[in-house]
């Protein structure tokens, strides 16, 4: 099983801007949510399956505890309420997909994998398209 646990810090982050556009956060509080989440320090603590996650910026600090394969509370990026189910999507990479509890809005997701000593966190919207029966 591979160790998490650690202490963080942000090497590059790419399209989160455009990320907070598509959930409909208006462009001063993305300034602000940008600057802020340049360079969180994140905290990682882990015993086997269940994790402790704080991530601190000058804005913000978020703490999730969770059990992999368990449903928890947690907050999208935009600060909605959701609730949250993490599981392992290959050895190294653990997949969280969230759903909201209230309201309508893109489906949300995110991923860490560990890849050497870099730690890549994805945080993305999913976008689906109409089946034809």
């Amino acid at each position: 099983m591979p160790n998490f646990a650690g202490t963080w810090k942000m090497k590059k982050s790419e399209n989160f801007d455009e990320l907070l556009k598509v959930l409909g956060v208006n462009a001063m509080l993305r300034k602000v949510a940008v600057a802020a989440a340049s360079h969180p320090h994140v905290e990682i603590r882990q015993d086997g399956e269940q994790f402790y996650i704080k991530t601190s910026t000058s804005v913000r600090t978020t703490e999730i505890n969770f059990h992999i394969g368990e449903e928890f509370d947690e907050e999208t990026v935009d600060g909605r309420k959701c609730k949250s189910l993490a599981t392992w999507e290959s050895e190294n990479k653990i997949h969280c997909q969230q759903t909201l509890v209230d309201g309508d809005g893109p489906k949300t997701y995110w991923t860490r994998e560990l890849n050497g000593d870099e730690l890549i966190l994805v945080s993305c919207r999913q976008e689906y398209d109409l089946m034809e029966s």
